[in-house]
């Protein structure tokens, strides 16, 4: 599997003892952005890797900071990515199952080295299981464009609620007749 590594000043010396393990069990691991020790700005190394997922040249991210938080924050801002931050092998595991994380973003200030390498492991051997799961990345993706993911269809954006194009009443609220719109939408 092709993997795109990044990590702060601060995730550095976790970063380096990740990428001799996935080299180990047969990936290919780039290591993205500043990797001197220097002091960083993690948004860079963020943005580098989960472009780099999201464009298809990684299979999968890690990122590594003081917390973590950062990180996953920047990361999930490029559309097509879902990063998740792991403190355990069950939270690494049902980023998999539940939400099919393709960037995994880990603390290196709060998690031992041998506790990243597990989660590391627990993380890439993890499976989507589908099923309602996939409906609501559905959701997310029509989030990412700017759509409500409660409408019927997902075709309603938030400026179509403010405009009143379309009703801000959850799909199952039916409409009485004298709610009935007929504007056309465009």
């Amino acid at each position: 599997m092709r993997i795109a590594l990044g990590a702060d000043h601060r995730g550095l010396s976790a970063a380096q003892a990740v990428v001799g393990h996935l080299r180990a069990d047969g990936h290919e691991v780039s290591i993205l952005g500043d990797a001197s020790g220097s002091p960083c700005d993690y948004p860079d190394s963020a943005y580098m890797v989960a472009s780099a997922v999201a464009e298809g040249v990684a299979d999968r991210g890690i990122l590594i900071c003081g917390t973590g938080i950062g990180m996953c924050i920047a990361a999930n801002k490029v559309r097509g990515v879902r990063a998740a931050l792991a403190q355990d092998e069950l939270s690494a595991q049902l980023s998999r199952t539940h939400n099919d994380a393709n960037v995994l973003c880990l603390s290196a200030d709060l998690l031992g080295h041998a506790l990243v390498k597990r989660i590391v492991e627990v993380w890439f051997r993890t499976d989507f299981e589908g099923g309602r799961h996939a409906r609501r990345l559905e959701k997310i993706r029509l989030i990412e464009e700017g759509r409500d993911p409660s409408q019927r269809n997902g075709s309603a954006s938030f400026s179509d609620l403010e405009s009143g194009r379309v009703d801000a009443k959850p799909p199952s609220a039916a409409p009485k007749a004298s709610e009935n719109r007929t504007t056309p939408r465009g």
